[in-house]
């Protein structure tokens, strides 16, 4: 699919492949904190499940977002293709509207107790790097693409809109997900307006009350404007325990169990 004269998956491709080494390289030499759990194991969970991801999303959801925005603009459907706005609007706003739309996303699977179950298997990965962006459950994956490809269905983007959100999104969250740290001096004025590793970590935190905080993944004001903000972890960033405290074990690097999961038995705990 050619968008402005490029190769619009290639191009996605390329881009994250070389986001992906990118922070796996800088966490290799100068990682920010050491690792409780070996990395083998981890990588091969944690990159087995998004390949399972990935398959699944090609045999049971063809469309992807950005052939759903070509598929809107040919039928008329959205709100902004009811409206003559230039392409460099329709692409902001594509991009802040789908932002506020993950957020909400993000919200629910922490407050809802089905989706909780099923966004849980990121959560329990008990370290905290560049792969555990790509750790979530296919019947999350599968989930959370019918709900964006409503939301540009209803919202009538432009398709470079949705693939500058797409290009966005995959490099944001591979940045927050990273192993790395950005001093204090420069880490603050940066999340005044995205999200940084120290930031969304404290969203990894065993704390359920951190836990429950720092949904956003790329515009950081979302959570200063709904009140879900967390400025600091209440253990610091080295001293915070990554993952859920109920499976503060070796069970989260498995990838059967990883699968298995949101359908174990309840037991009256949150987590």
């Amino acid at each position: 699919m050619e968008i402005i004269g490029i190769d619009a998956p290639i191009v996605f491709f390329a881009i994250t492949a070389a986001t992906f080494f990118l922070f796996a390289g800088l966490e290799m030499v100068v990682p920010f904190r050491r690792l409780t759990q070996p990395r083998a194991p981890r990588w091969r969970t944690n990159l087995a499940l998004f390949a399972i991801d990935t398959l699944a999303l090609r045999l049971l959801v063809p469309l992807a977002l950005v052939g759903m925005a070509v598929l809107a603009e040919e039928r008329g459907w959205g709100l902004l293709n009811q409206l003559d706005l230039p392409l460099w609007l329709g692409c902001v706003i594509a991009i802040l509207a789908l932002d506020l739309a993950l957020w909400f996303q993000h919200w629910a699977t922490h407050r809802v107790p089905v989706l909780w179950r099923l966004h849980r298997v990121h959560h329990v990965d008990r370290d905290f790097d560049v792969t555990t962006g790509a750790r979530f459950h296919p019947f999350e994956i599968i989930l959370s693409m019918g709900y964006k490809l409503a939301i540009v269905a209803a919202l009538g983007p432009p398709a470079l809109g949705v693939f500058l959100f797409e290009v966005v999104f995959t490099v944001a969250t591979l940045f927050t997900h990273s192993n790395t740290h950005l001093p204090g001096w420069l880490d603050q004025p940066v999340r005044a307006l995205i999200v940084t590793p120290d930031m969304h970590r404290i969203h990894h935190s065993a704390r359920m009350e951190e836990t429950n905080s720092n949904y956003s993944t790329f515009m950081s004001f979302w959570d200063r404007l709904f009140g879900t903000y967390v400025d600091r972890a209440e253990d610091g960033q080295r001293g915070l325990t990554i993952g859920l405290s109920r499976w503060q074990d070796d069970r989260p690097r498995r990838l059967g169990w990883s699968l298995w999961l949101p359908f174990l038995p309840r037991t009256g705990e949150r987590d």
